[in-house]
């Protein structure tokens, strides 16, 4: 469960300015989820948009992200600003959420508006496990919209084209970049050298720093040099591989010297 904590949320932490690394979880195992926890991540993010994981198994997921450390913040990647849907995983215990596929400022204010409880938005008030089923409504009420992470995700050229309008709505603390589909969506689908991306990726930072909003960015190979390289740019809000791309890299790596020594 969600208790109250001493020590900064994942959003006070970055709008102090600070840089959180973090990682994202498509296998749905709570093993996992509690052992990568327990390597010290900052936050670890379900991914429900491209996995099979649904809610429930999104619970068991972050209860085992709580058992592994309580300190890493268990985080939902979205399928979409559904009022009805947002509202269920922040009951399970989200520390955060990031939207998928937002491109407009409209989009962007549903968002907040499904994430935030009266006055700020219309989330509605029920016991859950975010509020120990009860026991802790009030202070859950009091404490969610200063502590929840709102983060859009910024993954088609048209929400570049509106980056300054979606940027500006209360309540988005984040931009997170979708590298594969900003570059698909722009026809150049994964050339991460192109001209016309690494355009879009410093229209997006010039954004983030006027609106004053984290930036973020996905870096899916298990390569630290590449993360690095994306924090000196001043990305603050890093996912750093995912489980499945990790595990499969350690074997196929593992395999192939393996492989090579007994020949």
């Amino acid at each position: 469960m969600n208790e109250p904590k001493s020590i900064p949320s994942l959003r006070q932490r970055l709008q102090a300015g600070e840089t959180v690394i973090g990682s994202w979880i498509n296998s749905g195992s709570p093993m996992i989820a509690e052992l990568m926890a327990a390597c010290g991540f900052d936050f670890l993010c379900v991914d429900v948009e491209h996995s099979a994981v649904d809610l429930p198994q999104t619970q068991q997921l972050f209860q085992a992200i709580r058992s592994g450390r309580p300190d890493c913040a268990a985080m939902v990647r979205l399928h979409g600003v559904d009022y009805a849907f947002v509202k269920r995983y922040l009951d399970a215990g989200a520390c955060g959420v990031v939207a998928p596929l937002v491109r407009t400022r409209e989009e962007a204010e549903l968002l907040v508006e499904a994430t935030k409880y009266p006055p700020q938005g219309l989330r509605g008030v029920g016991f859950c496990r975010a509020n120990a089923y009860g026991v802790r409504l009030e202070d859950e009420c009091a404490r969610a919209n200063d502590e929840i992470l709102v983060a859009v995700q910024i993954e088609h050229i048209d929400a570049v084209r509106n980056i300054d309008a979606i940027l500006s709505v209360p309540g988005i603390d984040a931009a997170f970049i979708g590298p594969y589909d900003l570059t698909a969506s722009m026809g150049i689908t994964a050339q991460f050298d192109h001209p016309d991306y690494l355009a879009a990726l410093n229209i997006i930072l010039d954004a983030c720093q006027s609106h004053k909003v984290a930036p973020g960015i996905h870096i899916v190979p298990p390569v630290p040099a590449q993360a690095k390289a994306r924090m000196a740019e001043g990305y603050r809000f890093l996912a750093y591989s995912l489980d499945i791309t990790m595990l499969t890299t350690a074997c196929t790596e593992g395999l192939a010297a393996l492989r090579e020594d007994s020949t």
